[in-house]
């Protein structure tokens, strides 16, 4: 039996205790009991809204970077370590994973195994193997999960996807999206850092590795820079084409691309995303509805000022065209107030455009819609089984840079035609000690 079976099983004999352990804890009985897996930066931001409930456990591995939710939170139980944490933390009903991308599959998979339910943030993980693992085991295990990705549950990002869908456009066949990421946000485009400086007292660096290849600490790395290398993060791409693509990639139900072409593109480096990047990612059609190409820009590109109809060209943002006019999305998302909600051009065609009935469910708040699903309400639009597929395709897009070459995609098979060493990236090995 493997640690992993061994903890599954323990769990389930430890329920008894666990019952036990939340009547005597002093929290609110009707409120979930949650873990926190990374506590500052994007942790904090969660924290902020998982308030309602009680937070049991809180795990860091960096002192500084969670000195302020530890601070905030003198009741919970303090770890460096989520494997120990989960093994310990019986009472757990749920937890909020808020780590680099290379460590968000391993804490999510060890969780839901244990029944926990998980809110990770984006992307829901680092490799296209991992991405498929989360998934199946999501649905294995019947827990409610959510990707961190708050731009889905805003007010106008589900009525612009409402628009898409009645056809206000018309047939759509293109798509661009656009990020100014990474530019003076992190490194991309560079060679690994040199030197061996000494790591921080009050940083747990073989931990904060987790199952990345074992490499010295550099402050190039953490707390943030992390990003655009590729044994920790998925570039620009993974982080920001999560958000920008999903207002068309939930409206027209794009699911995994078929091929990605690399138009242009900085020098590639081992180490790093390039600076800059324009890809042309193809949607094979969905019953009646025609193929799409969705054109990524990163960095300083951008999309064709002639398709913006002299509207101000936004820093984040994607244009869905259709043969009788473009919903134009300023932001990451669709908006959340409606000051910035999407645009429809050219705007003198719609100016007295109502929009449809609404299909969706407004959302109260993206942290509370899981909230409501875990405790039985109904699962949130951004769960694992949606989540899995828009990440896969983005990992496709950052797959082929990675490689630097075009790429097509078999996903039955999990494979790049013809290209065996996309494996490795694919399917990475992971450090002794540390499993999926």
């Amino acid at each position: 039996m493997n640690r992993r079976h061994f903890l599954v099983s323990s769990a389930t004999a430890a329920a008894g205790i666990a019952i036990s352990a939340r009547a005597a804890s002093g929290f609110s009985a009707d409120k979930l009991n949650l873990g926190l897996i990374g506590a500052g930066g994007r942790g904090a931001a969660n924290l902020t809204g998982v308030r309602t409930e009680n937070i049991v456990a809180v795990c860091d591995v960096d002192d500084t970077r969670a000195a302020r939710s530890f601070a905030s939170l003198p009741d919970a139980t303090r770890y460096r370590d989520f494997r120990r944490m989960l093994e310990l933390e019986q009472s757990l009903d749920a937890v909020v994973i808020s780590t680099p991308d290379h460590t968000h599959a391993v804490a999510a998979v060890m969780a839901m195994q244990l029944g926990k339910h998980v809110y990770c943030e984006k992307p829901l993980t680092h490799t296209i193997h991992e991405v498929r693992t989360m998934r199946a085991v999501a649905e294995e295990h019947g827990v409610a999960t959510q990707m961190g990705i708050q731009g889905h549950s805003y007010d106008g990002t589900r009525q612009a996807v409402e628009v898409i869908r009645v056809g206000a456009i018309g047939e759509v066949r293109e798509v661009h999206v656009w990020t100014d990421r990474p530019v003076s946000l992190w490194p991309q485009g560079a060679a690994r850092p040199v030197g061996v400086p000494a790591v921080p007292d009050t940083l747990s660096w073989d931990l904060w590795l987790g199952p990345a290849t074992a490499r010295p600490y550099h402050p190039d790395y953490v707390p943030f820079k992390w990003r655009g290398r590729w044994d920790f993060g998925t570039g620009a791409i993974g982080d920001m084409g999560i958000h920008n693509l999903d207002t068309a990639f939930w409206a027209l139900d794009l699911g995994l691309p078929t091929s990605v072409e690399i138009l242009d593109s900085a020098p590639v480096f081992a180490d790093t995303a390039p600076l800059w990047s324009r890809l042309k990612l193809r949607f094979g059609a969905r019953g009646d509805r025609p193929p799409v190409d969705v054109i990524w820009y990163s960095g300083a590109e951008l999309p064709p000022a002639e398709l913006f109809f002299g509207e101000d060209i936004a820093s984040n943002g994607s244009l869905v065209i259709g043969d009788r006019g473009t919903l134009y999305t300023r932001t990451w998302h669709g908006g959340s107030k409606p000051d910035d909600w999407f645009l429809m051009l050219p705007r003198e065609q719609f100016v007295d455009y109502e929009p449809p009935v609404p299909t969706l469910p407004r959302s109260e708040d993206h942290h509370q819609e899981w909230i409501n699903a875990c405790k039985g309400g109904p699962a949130s639009l951004a769960n694992f089984s949606y989540a899995s597929v828009s990440t896969e395709s983005m990992l496709l897009g950052a797959l082929a840079l990675r490689l630097g070459s075009n790429i097509e995609w078999d996903a039955e098979n999990m494979q790049v035609v013809g290209c065996p060493e996309a494996d490795q990236f694919i399917r990475p090995e992971y450090r002794r000690g540390w499993i999926l």
